[in-house]
């Protein structure tokens, strides 16, 4: 006769494990976070540069979900000027500068291969 007996539990086999996997999942964020900050980049409309070179990223763990977020640093008098660029805004003479959608079709290809890749995963077998 065999006889098997556990004590304690499995805290800290899950712990690992949970570290394993959000390690791979920043990884694969830090890689997409990278391209998304150089398509932005490039995509911004460019006067003095200073926008264009403003671009980061962040990668946020909250409530168990990992979520990636740009960023653009350049914002003058309280304006963030990315925001300006791409929605437009008014001038002290009463006009209108009209925005332009670069943010969109610049990050949108990176979403998507984001999206590619965790499918690959979820139906990895």
């Amino acid at each position: 006769m065999i006889r098997f007996e556990q004590q304690g539990d499995f805290s800290k086999l899950n712990k690992y494990l949970e570290r394993l996997k959000e390690s791979v999942n920043i990884g694969m964020l830090d890689k997409y976070g990278k391209e998304g900050v150089a398509a932005l980049s490039s995509a911004t409309p460019i006067k003095t540069g200073l926008t264009a070179k403003s671009w980061s990223y962040e990668i946020e763990r909250k409530n168990g979900t990992i979520s990636i977020n740009f960023k653009n640093s350049n914002i003058k008098q309280g304006v963030p000027i990315a925001v300006i660029l791409q929605y437009g805004h008014g001038t002290n003479g009463g006009g209108w500068v009209e925005g332009r959608d670069y943010i969109n079709p610049a990050i949108q290809p990176i979403f998507d291969k984001i999206a590619e890749e965790a499918w690959r995963e979820v139906t990895r077998k």
